[in-house]
């Protein structure tokens, strides 16, 4: 079994059409259509179906996917291994990022860009179970993510901060003279919430929920950016981790009385597997962010 009998296997599954698939790696159809029959006798087992000029992928063919996919993947982050051993600023950094992060990102981006040019970061953002099905799968490299401890024994966990929930409202409304606020205060304005996939929307359902309390939310999204610059602008209140209001000077957070609701956030990776070291230095640049963050707040 050879690495290029995977990578035309592969082509082939994703486009279920050889001919197709042969014009992508760059050879004739008639030697990738032999490469994957030398495939299936070394297996004993059919990859695809044959129905005319079409194919279509067998049970089989499902679960090698899946693991020829892998291999393929183990075989690039090897290159990249070795390669960074001749210099460490080049190659990709797969990021992922749940949807509550982006003001923390932002600062850490363009510096780190401007030091390593080398480097391309590809960032997706998503919820944290999605982004951790990715991490597992090896599409990413590192997430940034509230995450719940537990044990989570293929996660590696690096605290990346604790930050309280509060209410966030422009320096101009009335509110941000509060010292605090009391939930059901909080539960009379007019509420621009982030929506499904933020751990911060959940917690606050379910305060609400418990102390019997009906919000007035009357718009959702699931940009941060969008809601806190709504927020800065207008008269709407959002609830959000503190630290997502980093470099929003024209924000007041106000505390909600009685509530001291913090989450821990973290930096994850998958245990056991080759740390990038674009990724270590991507995190040295992070933490210098939320050290510099820290002690601006002090």
């Amino acid at each position: 079994m050879e690495i290029r009998q995977l990578q035309y296997f592969v082509k082939a599954a994703e486009t279920m059409n050889f001919t197709e698939a042969a014009a992508s790696v760059f050879i004739t159809q008639s030697t990738l259509s032999q490469q994957i029959k030398q495939l299936e006798e070394e297996l004993g087992m059919l990859l695809f179906d044959r129905i005319g000029k079409h194919v279509r992928i067998t049970e089989a063919g499902h679960v090698f996917f899946e693991h020829a996919q892998k291999i393929l993947r183990d075989v690039q982050k090897s290159k990249q291994a070795i390669a960074e051993l001749k210099n460490a600023a080049t190659g990709e950094l797969n990021i992922g990022v749940s949807y509550a992060f982006t003001s923390l990102l932002l600062p850490a981006l363009a510096p780190f860009s401007t030091k390593y040019p080398g480097i391309k970061i590809l960032i997706t953002y998503g919820n944290p179970e999605e982004l951790e099905r990715k991490l597992r799968l090896a599409e990413l490299d590192m997430i940034l993510a509230f995450h719940n401890e537990s044990d989570d024994e293929d996660l590696e966990m690096q605290l990346l901060f604790s930050s309280g929930i509060v209410m966030a409202v422009g320096k101009h409304s009335p509110l941000a003279k509060l010292k605090e606020i009391t939930l059901k205060e909080l539960g009379m304005q007019d509420l621009i919430m982030p929506g499904k996939g933020f751990t911060s929307r959940a917690l606050i359902n379910e305060l609400f929920y418990r102390n019997k309390i009906d919000p007035k939310i009357r718009i959702e999204m699931n940009d941060v950016h969008s809601i806190l610059s709504m927020v800065q602008n207008g008269h709407w209140a959002t609830i959000l981790n503190e630290k997502a209001l980093f470099g929003w000077e024209g924000i007041c957070a106000v505390p909600i009385e009685g509530k001291q609701i913090r989450r821990r956030s973290y930096i994850l990776w998958q245990k056991g597997v080759y740390r990038k070291k674009a990724a270590v230095l991507f995190t040295q640049q992070l933490m210098d962010i939320m050290s510099n963050m820290d002690d601006d707040q002090l």
